[in-house]
């Protein structure tokens, strides 16, 4: 694994059906998802929504800014074309896990697990996983305000589509 730590397999597919749910299906891109976010920012006037796939989101985190701008969206479709041909989904989703936000200061699965419940990335319980996995979208907010309804409505929604996770 390459330095990356174990992770629990509950965790992995609560990020998949939060994130990505045609994770292991599509090829870098989810072009439904885009333009269902197209056409939400297009009615409400600015950026709301972005549609962006895991391999996507990893390409941002890795190599680009968080500007939001044509510029950088052309490099990160270039630089997942490259990421999704030179790696299997099974190393993307482990990498991604690894490196995202999960809170101010926390980067990566292991130190989210020990930060949120004390323990190793790979020993999460099937609820953490999802909860964890709620947070993923604004996790400075949800590292500040962890008992929010919608965190608490989202976590049970993720827990329930869990089982029908598809995983590379």
């Amino acid at each position: 694994m390459c330095g990356l730590v174990p992770l629990a397999p509950s965790l992995k597919r609560a990020v998949v059906v939060a994130e990505d749910a045609k994770f292991s299906d599509h090829e870098g891109f989810d072009w439904e998802a885009i333009e269902k976010a197209r056409e939400k920012n297009l009615k409400k006037g600015k950026i709301v929504a972005g549609g962006s796939t895991i391999s996507q989101q990893l390409a941002k985190n890795l190599f680009l800014s968080g500007e939001r701008s044509a510029l950088r969206k052309g490099q990160e479709a270039l630089i997942t074309v490259m990421i999704e041909h030179v790696m299997d989904k099974r190393r993307i989703l482990e990498i991604y896990l690894n490196v995202i936000e999960w809170g101010e200061g926390v980067f990566g699965a292991e130190a989210a697990a020990r930060h949120y419940y004390g323990v190793g990335a790979g020993a999460l319980a099937p609820e953490q996983s999802a909860r964890l996995a709620a947070i993923v979208p604004n996790p400075r907010f949800y590292d500040r305000n962890r008992n929010t309804a919608y965190l608490a409505r989202r976590t049970q929604t993720i827990l329930a589509r869990m089982p029908s996770a598809d995983l590379p």
